[in-house]
């Protein structure tokens, strides 16, 4: 199988309940996003999917979170924009866009932190 991987950042703020004082708080992130894809088939030109237009999904989608207080979106209206949850997100969100039926989202990695990170992966 091929694999890309893009990857990009978006800043946003959030809260999380019952998880700790410190988490309740309002407070932001630099996320910093590992987007990967995968397919076994390359098309003619020798390539999966085109990185310009896959990066072109990812920026629309960071569109959505950038600059947000992600506790007021709708898509995290019944799920807590905790990184775990902001990963599943992400992923859906491009597996969606993807129009190619050979290619999928394979993982979504979402770095709260330098040293701390949640990745979604499709089953």
């Amino acid at each position: 199988m091929f694999e890309l991987k893009v990857v990009t950042h978006f800043a946003a703020a959030h809260q999380l309940k019952m998880v700790g004082e410190k988490c309740e708080n309002l407070h932001g992130h630099n996320w910093k996003i590992e987007v990967c894809v995968g397919g076994n088939t390359l098309n003619n030109a020798g390539i999966l999917v085109d990185f310009g237009e896959l990066k072109s999904h990812v920026k629309e989608i960071m569109a959505t979170l950038d600059h947000k207080f992600l506790n007021e979106l709708d898509m995290f209206h019944d799920n807590p924009p905790s990184s775990e949850i902001i990963a599943r997100y992400i992923a859906r969100e491009l597996q969606e866009k993807i129009t190619y039926p050979e290619v999928s989202v394979t993982r979504v990695t979402a770095w709260e932190s330098e040293n701390a990170c949640a990745t979604y992966q499709f089953s």
